[in-house]
């Protein structure tokens, strides 16, 4: 027997709640029918638990953590391809950048840490990326320029204190 839209949807509100997960309406819109809207919202609620920069935030996974308020977290890539190698993270699960509630201030944390690693590893030079494949979980990749940075790029305490002490 199928539960009824609306069941389900309290249902998923309050999974939605434990699993801190923001579900977006034009979603449903677009997927069609109540069978693989249903579907759907299962799968990216089990993926969404999964998700290991939600771990981080709640602290499930240690990481060598460089910035942190009330609304973002930063922390050193654990493949890092420059000495410093930083994510930058909003707290709450977004799928997309372009999904953070005020885009604008996510950027200014991402700026302030990228001014901070320029100080931190003597380079003009913070390549910034935003991809999203690997992790769906928005983040800003910042990246001192390999060429210029100075620093052993594994080093991650000496890494994350001197971007801290820069900031």
């Amino acid at each position: 027997m199928s539960e009824s839209a609306s069941e389900f949807r309290s249902k998923q509100t309050r999974t939605s709640e434990i699993s801190q997960i923001k579900l977006r309406v034009p979603l449903r819109i677009v997927l069609g029918s109540k069978t693989r809207i249903r579907d759907f919202y299962l799968l990216y609620t089990i993926y969404m638990n999964d998700c290991i920069f939600c771990k981080i935030v709640k602290k499930e996974v240690p990481a060598n953590i460089v910035y942190e308020d009330e609304k973002y977290l930063a922390f050193l890539d654990i493949h890092p391809q420059s000495p410093g190698h930083t994510l930058v993270i909003p707290k709450e699960h977004y799928r997309f950048v372009w999904d953070v509630p005020n885009v604008g201030e996510y950027f200014e944390v991402a700026k302030k840490i990228a001014l901070a690693q320029q100080k931190a590893f003597e380079t003009k030079s913070i390549i910034s990326k935003i991809v999203g494949e690997e992790v769906h979980h928005a983040h800003i990749w910042l990246i001192p320029n390999r060429d210029e940075a100075k620093g052993d790029k594994n080093d991650f305490p000496t890494n994350a204190e001197k971007i801290k002490s820069n900031l």
